[in-house]
């Protein structure tokens, strides 16, 4: 007779798998299954929004190359529909301008074609890590907001208030970015710094993908002259109040 089975950090872990291939589908699923993932596996983008929709999930697993819908397109669609949910890209792409595409539309992490299930089961634990903060477990959750120039920074909500009552829905990376900018207000935070803490490596592709949320923030963030996000060459971001 054998005891109970040990709790593993992937129990009810929630993954959504968006992938047309019906081969490739059953053996992720299968297979993420067995290593006690709670999975989700559809086969298409339009599919995809119906469950993100009705359900919750930790982390969404993207097909790029997809009929009717690509992966590409889907990212939008979520982010237009406002669900934040973590996504990562599974492509035979591999040129570097897809990459970039793949972090600008806010993608957590990008696999490449043919996938190894060790190496996804491993970024996805990884992922899931770094996704969950510190105290933030079983639901307790920080009511803390900031206060920068004329915003008001929810990073619970990923949200930015401006003082008109106006609000900019942020990806959860572009509000990770801005927390830690936030962290070392009139200081320089550094690539290195910024890059081990969201992405968990500093590399070509995570640095160009970190300057394009970085482009994103100083947009949000115009209404206010006063706010600035200086670029300190080679070394990092400072971001400036007043």
């Amino acid at each position: 007779m054998t005891g109970p089975r040990k709790k593993t950090m992937t129990d009810n872990k929630r993954i959504l798998l968006v992938e047309d291939d019906p081969s490739l589908g059953y053996l992720l699923s299968e297979y993420l299954a067995m290593k006690d993932f709670d999975i989700q596996w559809v086969k298409n983008g339009n599919e995809a929004l119906k469950e993100m929709d009705t359900q919750s999930f930790d982390l969404a697993v993207l097909d790029v190359m997809m009929p009717e819908m690509d992966g590409f397109t889907l990212a939008r669609k979520m982010r237009e529909k406002h669900i934040d949910i973590p996504f990562m890209f599974l492509t035979s792409r591999s040129m570097k301008i897809d990459v970039l595409k793949g972090f600008s539309l806010g993608a957590v992490d990008y696999l490449k074609k043919p996938i190894d299930e060790e190496e996804l089961v491993v970024r996805l634990n990884s992922l899931l890590a770094r996704l969950s903060p510190p105290g933030n477990q079983q639901g307790q959750k920080s009511k803390i907001v900031n206060n920068i120039g004329d915003y008001v920074f929810d990073p619970e909500l990923d949200e930015l208030r401006f003082k008109d009552g106006s609000v900019q829905k942020l990806t959860r990376r572009e509000s990770g970015v801005l927390e830690l900018l936030l962290r070392n207000k009139n200081e320089l935070c550094s690539h290195k710094e910024i890059l081990n803490t969201l992405w968990g490596k500093s590399d070509f592709f995570t640095k160009k993908s970190l300057n394009v949320f970085v482009s994103h923030l100083r947009k949000y963030l115009s209404k206010d002259p006063s706010i600035r996000i200086e670029n300190i060459h080679n070394q990092g971001f400072v971001l400036r109040i007043g």
